[in-house]
């Protein structure tokens, strides 16, 4: 009986490699990711993407809001430069950004301030919370409808209280007849409407600073002042920023306040870029120009999300 040599023996014993069940575990993993991200996908390219695509496309043509017999033609960049020649267009483009100039420090500063009251281990502050956020929840036609009742001119509620505290000195302001109140007066509106949202992403950021870093600042004997300037402050940084670019968001799409209130006037002092789209492609019916206007508004917001992305990092958020 021959006897295996050692090398055979080696080979016996050898066991069979395994199969990776380990790439199986990734690809299955890959499959479920893939699965939970279509539905997000599939909607933000039905309801984004391909109307940008379709919008970029048409703000190319001649294309009508309504059919006509008249062919619809490629233009080129004829509706750009027409928009850029347009010196309504920057007067609602500067319109705009004079109103983000003045919201921001108004809601804001308004936002902030509420959070670091109702922050305080105050009684019925859940309450509070509640009632300072109810404006951020309601609809902003209902709001402008309560407004426009405050600013009636010249005997509206507004108009007695200054009458009142002046002891008549100041005559009646037309606020929304006026091209010097009437943009003062949607920013006032809007930043009562919306400073309900910020409160709570800065009350989230204060509940997010730790309790120990105040504790910390007691013992080394820093005051209020010093808690609030060294702790709390540095604390919000990312929470200052994110408000700050989502608001900056918002305002440069005003329309609904302007529409419902001024319609753009008095001397198109309140006249806004989607306020401007909106006219000209439904009452003038060239969709065409007016999805050129959209394209623009479009890249001027996505400059501002590029912008939030590159503070984000900075601050290291």
């Amino acid at each position: 009986m021959s006897i295996p040599s050692a090398g055979a023996a080696s080979a016996v014993a050898k066991p069979q490699p395994a199969r990776p069940k380990g790439r199986r575990r990734d690809r299955a993993r890959l499959f479920q990711e893939m699965g939970m991200l279509a539905p997000a996908v599939i909607l933000m390219t039905v309801f984004l993407i391909a109307p940008f695509i379709l919008s970029f496309w048409t703000a190319m043509t001649n294309q009508p809001l309504v059919p006509r017999p008249t062919p619809v033609r490629f233009i080129g960049l004829a509706n750009f430069i027409r928009i850029f020649n347009d010196p309504l267009f920057w007067t609602a483009l500067w319109n705009v950004t004079r109103f983000t100039l003045w919201i921001i420090p108004v809601q804001c500063g308004l936002a902030f301030l509420t959070a670091l009251l109702l922050h305080q281990k105050i009684p019925f502050r859940n309450l509070f919370r509640g009632l300072f956020f109810l404006p951020a929840i309601t609809s902003m036609v209902v709001v402008c409808v309560i407004w426009a009742t405050l600013f009636q001119y010249p005997t509206g509620p507004f108009n007695q209280i200054l009458g009142f505290l002046s002891f008549g000195t100041i005559q009646p302001i037309d606020w929304l007849g006026d091209p010097n109140w009437a943009m003062v007066s949607i920013v006032l509106l809007s930043a009562w409407q919306a400073y309900g949202f910020q409160m709570i992403i800065y009350l989230a950021g204060l509940q997010g600073i730790s309790e120990e870093l105040y504790d910390a600042a007691r013992i080394d004997g820093a005051n209020a002042l010093q808690r609030f300037w060294h702790v709390t402050m540095p604390g919000l940084r990312p929470t200052h920023v994110f408000v700050l670019v989502i608001t900056t968001i918002q305002a440069f799409k005003l329309y609904t306040q302007v529409a419902i209130l001024t319609q753009g006037g008095p001397k198109n002092s309140t006249e806004t870029v989607v306020h401007y789209m909106v006219r000209i492609g439904y009452e003038e019916q060239k969709l065409g120009y007016a999805s050129a206007v959209s394209v623009i508004l479009f890249l001027i917001v996505l400059v501002i999300a590029l912008l939030q992305r590159f503070l984000l990092r900075r601050y290291d958020v």
